[in-house]
């Protein structure tokens, strides 16, 4: 299957992307951790995306497009994949129809966790401690939800147009979500 995950930060898409991944065995691609990983290593893309990481915004498309581009064409994604964090733009939807068509596929399904956000608001701040996250201030997180809700909520709409979308309520606990998200899928396998 070929599957992405939408839903605002901190809504749990990682979380259940990697048990949905490990159910269906194709891998989750995370751009967020694509990212991460090089601002640890110290690599140039890590510095490049350090600083508008830590301001709440997004990383420019031509990157994440590119970064995006190459992970799908290893040999572990050609069967599928999962990604999270990506498309986060109608650009990059655009973008992503273009890599898959070129690959004569398309996606399955879109699932997107709803989650309220207040509540979205407490997970990243308890995140934050937990993890020692420094991105993770309330300032930087109501400024990444402010971002999502202008730029990423609109592909909930396109998808649903395109009849792909599948709405699950994120919350509650880990078990009860990836419940939903299975219900969500079977319907999706179903039809």
């Amino acid at each position: 299957m070929r599957l992405l995950i939408l839903g605002p930060p901190g809504a749990g898409k990682g979380t259940q992307a990697a048990r949905i991944a490990q159910s269906l065995s194709i891998p989750a691609i995370s751009t967020g951790d694509i990212f991460r990983a090089n601002i640890k290593g110290g690599t140039e893309l890590g510095k490049k995306v350090q600083d508008i990481l830590a301001a709440g915004q997004y990383v420019p498309d031509e990157v994440t497009n590119e970064i995006v581009a190459d992970r799908l064409s290893a040999d572990d994604a050609a069967d599928g994949f999962l990604l999270d964090g990506y498309p986060r733009t109608l650009a990059q939807v655009e973008a992503l129809d273009a890599m898959l068509a070129e690959s004569g596929t398309g996606l399955d399904a879109v699932l997107e966790l709803t989650v309220p956000t207040e509540e979205v608001v407490q997970r990243l701040l308890k995140r934050a401690s937990i993890e020692g996250r420094a991105d993770d201030t309330e300032e930087v997180i109501r400024e990444r939800m402010a971002v999502y809700t202008k730029e990423t909520s609109p592909l909930a709409q396109t998808y649903s147009q395109r009849g792909l979308l599948r709405s699950v309520d994120g919350t509650g606990d880990m078990d009860e979500v990836f419940a939903r998200l299975e219900g969500a899928l079977k319907e999706t396998s179903d039809s």
